[in-house]
């Protein structure tokens, strides 16, 4: 319903804007990009769905809807996302709540564990459960004897997208139980409660907005996961690998865009209701994190079940992480265990220049993606003008969208004219940039968020423009939030595969493309020096961002000592 203070604020936006002709120029500039690189791709895959013969039909949709290889793959996806969530926030809580509210040792080491699988290509744990429990896995074959080949399939895919997947919750449900102040745990058990009465009756209910969200992100997360599946989701048929399937190798583009189309529809739906959720999550806080300590009282025993559950996880991980290593020194993983160095020369031969494109791609597109990100959120927080809530949604969106339709969406959109950009650099950046700007965009917002209008006002009244106040004044303050944001964003660009499969070409390929291609021919040794390599780069960056910088990992990934 419009207000009658509306039309009030939307004349003063209109008279803001051409007071300041640079922030007209820069809101049509951002929003005629977001529509081009975000709207404009969903529309061409929507459109390519809905009129397959050149006319307006629901034919293909019908087609989906009523064939059991369609359905199941959707239930397929719907019951993995459901088991994946509900064992990752598990997971999350844990690990969460151990490093929070509790008197652990190794908090430092466990807070690298959890955030380690952030920054491994996306289906490095899936090559790893291969070598482990495949048919010639170090397990199953050399160490116990027994075939368990049928890790293919939703097994397989639980185990890794769990390990990969429960830093997400782990990340949101560290900054919820952090605010809530133990105190109020205390003050249950002076009344008489026992510890585990109070965290049922007090700590359990505040935390569970943050809980339903992490298991939402994370079910997105499984849903919309592409790298995973395709390697280890054998006969298990998902829904973003049957659309990459039937849009690459069988060549029905309006039966793939479909199926693209429906997988957009869950993720946008839950994306909306997490952000809903989390805006209201300030009586979650309600007291404050307490000034006399952040941990709460805790027995020796819950002290020694959490460490146990911290290190048998971290180990899970370590394991997976030197299986990779060791499968790059062995010369037939499973039939000849002898040290061989062939997987590194036989990488070197086939993986420089592609290691090569993908890092000058990812350097290019991160310092792009960063600061787009904080000139969007700059102008949402601090300035008002019609049309800069469309904006901050919009700008948003790109995170909701599978990468599997949005790989789609680029091919149909830039593939003729007036936008041919098929096989370029140009579309990969593009991609890079649009679908991390997010990250930074939400970032921005809270970090500006945090600083006093009347810094910004006092440059302005002395003179100084807009853009001149944004880059000397407020930039610097929000530095932690913007670094933070470009480290994502060169994680995700080197180890993006869902949506940039659909783009790479001969001239421009990705490292993760290629491992795939390696893993698919049972190459295992080379994907396994290529993973190792991708890992070793994506981690001497994060180094290098911190020393430059002089920021810690808890301000680069936003995440609670």
């Amino acid at each position: 319903m419009i207000t009658a203070r509306n039309p009030r604020r939307i004349n003063n936006g209109f008279h803001q804007l051409t007071r300041e002709p640079a922030l007209m120029i820069g809101v049509l500039i951002i929003t005629g990009l977001l529509v081009l690189f975000i709207l404009y791709p969903m529309f061409a895959a929507a459109k390519m769905s809905l009129t397959p013969d050149g006319k307006f039909s629901g034919s293909v949709y019908r087609y989906v809807l009523t064939h059991s290889q369609y359905l199941s793959a959707i239930r397929n996806s719907v019951l993995l996302g459901a088991i994946v969530a509900s064992l990752a926030t598990f997971i999350g809580f844990l690990f969460a709540f151990a490093l929070t509210r509790v008197r652990i040792g190794g908090k430092k080491f466990f807070q690298g564990m959890a955030l380690l699988p952030i920054i491994s290509p996306p289906f490095m744990f899936a090559l790893s459960v291969i070598l482990l429990f495949g048919r010639n896995g170090l397990i199953t074959s050399k160490l116990l004897g027994m075939d368990m080949a049928n890790i293919y399939g939703l097994k397989g895919l639980v185990i890794v997208q769990t390990v990969s997947m429960f830093p997400i919750a782990y990340m949101t449900l560290s900054g919820i139980l952090q605010g809530i102040d133990p105190d109020l745990e205390t003050c249950a058990m002076n009344l008489g409660a026992k510890r585990g009465r109070a965290f049922l009756t007090v700590t359990l209910p505040l935390a569970l907005p943050g809980i339903f969200a992490s298991w939402l992100l994370v079910f997105v997360s499984s849903l919309t996961d592409f790298g995973n599946p395709i390697i280890i989701g054998g006969n298990f048929n998902v829904l973003s690998v049957q659309a990459y399937l039937e849009f690459t190798g069988m060549g029905n583009l309006p039966r793939g865009t479909a199926l693209a189309m429906l997988l957009l529809v869950p993720t946008v739906g839950v994306f909306f209701v997490q952000k809903y959720i989390m805006k209201n999550k300030s009586y979650v806080t309600v007291t404050g994190k307490s000034s006399r300590r952040s941990t709460a009282q805790s027995s020796a025993a819950l002290r020694i079940i959490l460490t146990f559950v911290c290190a048998a996880i971290s180990g899970f991980i370590l394991l997976f992480y030197a299986t990779i290593i060791g499968g790059s020194f062995i010369k037939l993983w499973g039939i000849n265990w002898s040290f061989t160095l062939n997987h590194f020369v036989y990488s070197w031969d086939v993986g420089f220049t592609t290691m090569k494109n993908t890092l000058f791609l990812a350097i290019v597109s991160t310092p792009i993606t960063a600061l787009f990100g904080m000139a969007i959120a700059y102008i949402v927080v601090r300035k008002d003008f019609p049309g800069k809530h469309l904006m901050e949604f919009i700008s948003m969106l790109s995170y909701a969208i599978p990468g599997t339709a949005v790989g789609i969406g680029y091919i149909l959109a830039f593939n003729k004219a007036p936008f041919e950009l098929s096989g370029t650099a140009f579309i990969l950046i593009t991609c890079y940039v649009f679908r991390n700007v997010p990250i930074g965009v939400e970032g921005g917002i809270a970090a500006l968020k945090q600083i006093s209008n009347e810094i910004e006002e006092s440059s302005i009244n002395l003179g100084a423009t807009s853009a001149a106040t944004f880059r000397k004044i407020t930039l610097p303050l929000i530095r932690p939030a913007l670094f933070s944001g470009a480290t994502f964003a060169f994680v995700r660009s080197m180890t993006a595969i869902s949506a940039i499969i659909f783009l790479v070409s001969a001239r421009w390929n990705h490292m993760t493309v290629l491992i795939l291609a390696q893993t698919e021919i049972m190459r295992l040794g080379a994907a396994s020096v290529m993973s190792f390599a991708l890992i070793i780069v994506i981690m001497v960056f994060i180094f290098i961002i911190m020393k430059v910088t002089g920021l810690g990992r808890e301000q680069i990934f936003g995440t609670t000592k």
